[in-house]
Formats: C-alpha cells, sequence, structure tokens
C-alpha cells in the first residue's frame, strides 16, 4: 500500500521538474509512511526514502514506517535534514507551502543547498481518490457516529445545554473507538441553529427549538462527518416547510451524484430547489466537501466546484438553510462515489425527529 503511494508520488515528482519532497505536515507525512505520530519528517528521493524523527518517536517510526529507512535526528533538524538532502543528491526539494512557516522556511533555504519549490497539493491530489483500506476507515468513523447519534436521541432534552450535549456526544464517539473528534462538535439550538458553525454554549434547549448537530470522529488517521437537526416537542408550519426543503435538496443531490460530474453540477442541484422556494439568499455556503485524513479536503461540491467526480472519492452532501433570528437546518451524509454512483455512509435517519 505504501509502496504505491510512493510510487504515485515520485510519478508526480517528475511531472513536476523535482528529485525530492520534503513532508512536515503530518496528514501528508503520516498518508505517505503509515506513521501515526508527529513532529517528524519524511524525505521522497526518486531512488531512496527517509523518514526522520526523535528519540520520542524512533521506537514508534520503527513499528510503524513502511518503505522507508528510520533515522533518529540530534542536534539541529534544519542541518540534519541538510545532511540527507545532500546525501540523497536532491537538486530541487518540494515543500509543503500551506505547513511550513516563513520562519521555517527562512532557515532551510539559508542551510539547504538545494533549490526549494512549493508542491502546489500534489500529495493532496493523491489523497483525494482513497483506495479499499482508506474507505474501511471512513465507513467505520461513520458507523461510529451513527451510534453515538443513536445515544444522544437518548440523552438530549429541553432543560440540557448545547455544552452537555456536545460533552455527551464526544464521550459516545470515543467510548464507541474514535481516537478523537473530526473537529470540535457543533450543538446550536433555535436561533442559535441559524449559526452554520454555531459552537456549543450554556445556552439550555427549549421547547420548540430545533437542534443542529454537526460532529464526527476519527478512526485509524480518518474523519466522518454528519450532520442531523433535531425538534424539541413542536414544529412550526415554516419549520417543517424549511426543513422538508432542506431534506428534498439533500436527497436530489445525492440522486445525482456519479462519476464525471463537477461539483458545480452537484451543488446546482440542491440550490435550485433551496432557491425555488425562496430561501436562495439562506443558503450561503458550498454543498459540500471531500473527506478523508482531514474533515476538509478536495474536491469542493459548491459553484467554483470544477473538481470531476471519480469512484473513491468521499463527499459530503449538506445544503442548509439559515434564517437570522430564527432557525437553521442542516442535513448531511457521508457520501461514497463509486463506480456507478454512490453509497450512503451516513446511516442516520433523515425524517425529522421529535424529542
Amino acid at each position: 500500500m505504501y509502496k504505491n503511494r510512493i510510487d504515485n508520488l515520485r510519478k508526480s515528482m517528475k511531472s513536476k521538474g523535482i528529485d525530492g519532497i520534503l513532508l512536515i505536515g503530518d496528514h501528508n507525512r503520516n498518508y505517505i509512511s503509515g506513521f501515526t505520530g508527529d513532529e517528524s519528517y519524511a524525505i521522497i528521493g526518486l531512488e531512496k526514502s527517509v523518514f526522520i524523527t526523535d528519540s520520542r518517536y524512533t521506537q514508534q517510526a520503527k513499528e510503524e514506517v513502511e518503505e522507508m529507512e528510520i533515522r533518529e535526528y540530534k542536534g539541529k533538524i534544519e542541518n540534519f535534514l541538510r545532511d540527507t538532502i545532500e546525501e540523497l543528491n536532491i537538486k530541487k526539494i518540494g515543500f509543503e507551502e500551506n505547513i511550513i512557516t516563513y520562519k521555517n522556511y527562512v532557515t532551510y533555504k539559508e542551510n539547504f543547498t538545494c533549490e526549494m519549490i512549493p508542491l502546489e497539493g500534489i500529495v493532496e491530489e493523491l489523497r483525494v481518490i482513497k483506495d479499499k483500506n482508506e474507505i474501511e476507515c471512513i465507513k467505520k468513523a461513520a458507523s461510529i457516529a451513527d451510534k453515538a447519534f443513536e445515544k444522544i436521541l437518548q440523552f438530549i432534552r429541553p432543560g440540557t445545554s448545547e455544552k452537555e450535549v456536545a460533552v455527551e456526544l464526544e464521550y459516545w464517539l470515543k467510548r464507541y473507538g474514535g481516537s478523537a473528534l473530526s473537529f470540535p462538535s457543533i450543538v446550536a439550538s433555535g436561533e442559535r441553529s441559524a449559526l452554520p458553525h454555531g459552537q456549543p454554549t450554556d445556552k439550555v434547549i427549549r421547547m420548540n427549538d430545533f437542534v443542529t448537530l454537526d460532529f464526527g470522529c476519527v478512526y485509524q488517521g480518518y474523519c466522518s462527518d454528519m450532520t442531523r437537526t433535531l425538534v424539541m416537542g413542536n414544529a412550526s408550519e415554516k419549520m417543517l416547510h424549511v426543513y422538508n426543503t432542506v431534506l428534498k435538496a439533500q436527497e436530489e443531490a445525492l440522486k445525482s451524484i456519479k462519476p464525471g460530474l463537477t461539483g458545480t453540477d452537484i451543488d446546482k442541484v440542491a440550490r435550485d430547489i433551496i432557491t425555488s422556494e425562496g430561501y436562495g439568499k439562506y443558503f450561503g455556503h458550498g454543498l459540500g466537501h471531500g473527506v478523508g485524513r482531514e474533515v476538509h479536503e478536495n474536491p469542493r461540491i459548491s459553484p467554483a466546484g470544477s473538481n470531476v467526480l471519480k469512484p473513491g472519492m468521499v463527499i459530503t452532501d449538506e445544503p442548509g438553510i439559515y434564517i437570522p433570528n430564527e432557525f437553521g437546518v442542516r442535513i448531511e451524509d457521508l457520501v461514497l462515489v463509486t463506480e456507478e454512483g454512490y453509497e450512503v455512509l451516513s446511516k442516520s435517519p433523515k425524517n425529522l425527529i421529535i424529542i
């Protein structure tokens, strides 16, 4: 598996005209190496690859890293990196311009004898198409989220606070096997449900409130992401109309997912439905995004989403309507693009749940 990833990366390196890559960011480095820790370095040459870490992680690297020589550094890391780069005869090395700080860039530039060239996302592009093992990890992360949601339905009641719900969610996501949260859980009730990324507060959930729950976990390095909106007690006619509009938009967009379409194509399906019901100005974000080692990856499913969908991509489908000072609704599934169309990985019900 890791040999194939390194081989594919080397093909990308050659097309970019570089003969080495320095990986520092956790997601890219661990994707290529198999390492699960942090604060380490991977140098990929055209013939040889070296994994560099310190004494805290040496044993872990020996147990986890594949297809690379493990080296433990002492002293200044920039000197150790320079010496390794020269040993591998690398003349042009690609670096993660979105990861390396300006301070580090200046330090490396002063020490390295090779030319430094921005990678411009070539590793992230490899990560867009998930292999069988990655898909299984994402499916597991999604199933953990589904199980946690079942527990939340038993826990959430009028009188509980948003923060209490968020704490309970985190407990069950980890209790069922998640190693971490994909992102800080969103729990927003009543008028706060109109905040697309409303973080939980001490606000008490009241009768007749909508409650939006957006959450996910990490399983073996891969994320899940799901949103459901509940109602406490009774929903008004307007609330029901908005909910059903979002649900229709979500389901019709889902049905349209297949290889060959762009993110813009899928976004338009949902956006046209919401606009036709008079709520277009209340749907301000893109329909979705890719999910993998990070909870927000390519492809983008939005009006600007020019990426063409391909089998093996994992994306979200999450339209929403957010009416300021009233309420909001978002419904989100995690979806695998398949050869024939799509597979929904989020199994929790989408009909309006009344607590």
